[in-house]
């Protein structure tokens, strides 16, 4: 399973991308900036974007991609919980800032909306895919992807402290995990469902003494001003964990 991080940061610039990623070329987990970072082509071959939840870093090229597949002729399935798609229809495809892709054209409209239940397994596009809750707001969830030959990441999506639940559902062989802010922040972070170094410290700690390993990390979400803090801090915890612990970058390529 190859992945690709088309945009790893909470912040958006010429330099910095929302938040996207891109598995095998096919699947599209959150959207933020999807559309930006791939060629029509890409956008051609892909057949299904998973939406953690429905804050705009996470959705916001959920509009361009579709209207880009309709005058192809190209459709996508896009899966999600009920309330992230709800406001997706709600605020973006609603006929008033976009087309409601999910209904155009007749019979076989560009946009397929299928909601996941939490905690149930689903096969997408020959890939094993678990929507888990996480501790942020507005219904977050991560995910499970694992593919036919049996390699599994687990994606957090945005999610603050609190993880003892969501890591007894995964078995992942490499974890992308939110780090948004640097440790003098961390009382923001937590109030806010976000993740500093020394907050992913204890989650990781907990990942450990439940599934009783610790697999590589890559983080991601990271505020790009904040970044060299962050990312001072990242290292020192990745030594004293004695563990892989790397920020995400756009256009970074993970292999599983």
């Amino acid at each position: 399973m190859d992945i690709r991080v088309l945009g790893a940061h909470n912040c958006q610039s010429r330099r910095w991308g929302f938040i996207s990623l891109l598995v095998d070329g096919v699947v599209a987990i959150d959207a933020g900036t999807l559309g930006a970072s791939l060629s029509f082509p890409e956008q051609e071959r892909l057949k299904a974007i998973l939406l953690s939840h429905g804050h705009y870093d996470h959705i916001r090229d959920v509009p361009a991609v579709a209207m880009n597949l309709f005058l192809n002729g190209a459709t996508i399935d896009i899966y999600s919980t009920k309330s992230t798609l709800d406001t997706l229809t709600t605020y973006l495809l609603n006929d008033t800032l976009y087309p409601r892709f999910q209904q155009v054209p007749p019979p076989k409209p560009t946009v397929n909306l299928k909601a996941l239940e939490l905690l149930k397994t689903e096969t997408i596009e020959g890939y094993t895919v678990v929507a888990v809750p996480v501790n942020h707001s507005a219904g977050a969830v991560g995910y499970q992807i694992t593919s036919p030959e049996g390699k599994a990441a687990f994606y957090s999506g945005d999610t603050g402290p609190g993880l003892a639940d969501c890591w007894r559902h995964i078995l992942p062989q490499l974890l992308i995990i939110e780090v948004t802010l640097p440790n003098k922040y961390e009382g923001l972070a937590g109030e806010a469902g976000h993740l500093t170094p020394s907050l992913l410290g204890r989650e990781l700690a907990s990942f450990k003494k439940i599934k009783g390993y610790l697999p590589p990390v890559v983080t991601v979400h990271m505020n790009p001003w904040l970044e060299k803090e962050i990312e001072a801090e990242i290292g020192a915890l990745a030594e004293n964990l004695n563990s892989s612990i790397k920020l995400a970058y756009e256009g970074m390529e993970l292999h599983l």
